[in-house]
Formats: structure tokens, sequence, C-alpha cells
């Protein structure tokens, strides 16, 4: 693990394959981690591609002050691609991740290369689907406990790893040994602080305005997720967030739920290379 300095603060980060080579940041979710990407780093640095995974503002080793507003967050990944030299960067983000990556794609898309989102919709597409569609706001009612003071935070310090095995379709795929940094990352309430923060400065503080993204862009979607409605992905939702004629590759994941590259790593792999290509 390495501390990547950057003008927005300190991010513990892994940083693997050759300096000079194509970049690709991988965003990790909600609760999670960058180890959460341990499946696909060593595929991409074999593919050729210089990768960074960092520990988000608030999680874990990495910088806890500052906003948590998700146009703010996309700030920090903005400055995380100029401490390492490059101009543009493949984003690829799962669950909050894949929030902060639609929304440096949103403005900041000349620092862009390509985008792959996992198991997130563009907000934009999100927040309508709350507002209009009942059963997912069912779905999403945690965000708004997430709201209180205190309380969330303790309830995460007190349950993980629950909510990552507990939101998994694929329950197997977790191990003792895979679930050990998590346990230990939010091991108390002030641990577990930041981690609630991405949902109040999301909510207090939503990016508006967004343009519409002309990227290429590819979505992998774990079926079975609980928490996020396949619906999402039509054509009609998207085209909130996207520019007109802008199409996105889609791949569903059918046997795996939220947390999908963890679920289905094999299967989220090979649709990433396959997209992506040789660096």
């Amino acid at each position: 693990m390495t501390l990547l300095h950057t003008s927005r603060g300190d991010f513990e980060s892994i940083i693997e394959g050759p300096e000079g080579a194509p970049l690709v940041v991988l965003l990790h979710g909600f609760p999670e981690l960058n180890v959460s990407w341990r499946h696909q780093i060593p595929a991409l640095v074999d593919a050729g591609y210089r990768v960074l995974a960092p520990n988000q503002r608030g999680y874990s080793g990495s910088v806890r002050d500052g906003s948590y507003a998700t146009k703010d967050l996309a700030k920090d990944v903005v400055a995380m691609v100029d401490a390492l030299d490059a101009q543009r960067a493949v984003i690829v983000g799962h669950d909050w991740g894949g929030g902060v990556a639609w929304t440096v794609a949103h403005f900041f898309p000349e620092r862009v290369d390509r985008l792959i989102a996992l198991n997130c919709p563009p907000p934009v597409v999100l927040a309508h689907e709350i507002a209009t569609n009942p059963a997912q706001l069912l779905k999403s009612w945690y965000m708004f406990f997430f709201q209180l003071p205190v309380l969330p935070e303790r309830f995460l310090s007190t349950h993980m790893p629950g909510p990552l095995v507990g939101g998994s379709y694929n329950r197997k795929a977790w191990t003792a040994e895979s679930l050990a940094p998590y346990e230990a990352a939010f091991a108390t309430p002030a641990d577990a602080k930041g981690a609630v923060n991405w949902y109040r400065g999301a909510l207090r503080h939503p990016a508006r305005n967004a343009p519409k993204i002309s990227l290429p862009i590819l979505i992998i979607w774990g079926v079975q997720d609980q928490f996020l409605s396949l619906g999402m992905l039509s054509p009609q939702s998207l085209r909130r967030a996207l520019a007109f004629g802008n199409e996105p590759t889609v791949v569903l994941v059918e046997e795996a739920g939220h947390f999908v590259q963890n679920e289905a790593p094999e299967q989220v792999t090979a649709a990433m290379l396959n997209w992506l290509g040789p660096a």
C-alpha cells in the first residue's frame, strides 16, 4: 500500500503497473476498500495498464477531513490522476465509486479516456428513480437513515462485515480472509464516519446542471442487485445523463448481485478487458 500525495490530501492506494502506461483508476464503493478490486488489478496490469486503486476520502488511512459533496470527491480523482502525471485515465467505479466516476465524466470529461460503471447508474438517474418509483425509494431507505447523526456510524462499526455479506447474492464469494480488512477499517464509529459522510454529502450538496456525457461507456451489472433497480439501465432512463446517440455497452451478470466484482470476479474482469482491449 502506498500513500499517494495529491493537492487535495493523501490517499492510501494500491499502485501497480509500469509508469507511463495507460492509467486505469478503480474506485471502490460503500462500505468497501480498494482491496475490493483485488481480482481485477493483476489482470489489468498483465494487459499493460498502470492501475491506481485508492481508498477514497474518509476510508481507512486516507484523508478524512474536507468536503464529501460528490463533485468534490470527483475533484479528488482528478487530483490523483494529476499526482501520477497522467493527462487522462480510464475511470472505473462500483457503487458509490461509480457515482464519483459518473461525476468525473460529467464535469471533467477531458480527463477521462473511457468510463466503466459497475452496479451504479448515473446519479441523476438514481435521483429521478427514487423520486418517482416507490419500489426504489423503499430499496434506498438506508440513504435517509445515514443522514442521522451518530447512529449510522455505530451501526456500521458493530455490524461489519455484515452489510457486505448480507448485501450479496453470491455470499460464498466472501471468505474470512477477504473480509478481515473491512472489519479492521470499520472497527470504531470514528472509522466509519467518513463512509457515512458520502451519503450526507450527496443528499445535502448534489451536483446540479451536469453536462451530458459523450464518452465511451461500459456498464457491468449484477442482475440480482437487491439495492438498485435494473430498470435504471433503460435507454429512456440513461438519456437523462448521456448525450444524444451515446449508447453504452451493457454487460449483465446473471448470477451476481450488487457486489458484482467480488461475486463474479472472472466475468467482470473478462468484460472489462474485452471492452478495453490491451493497453
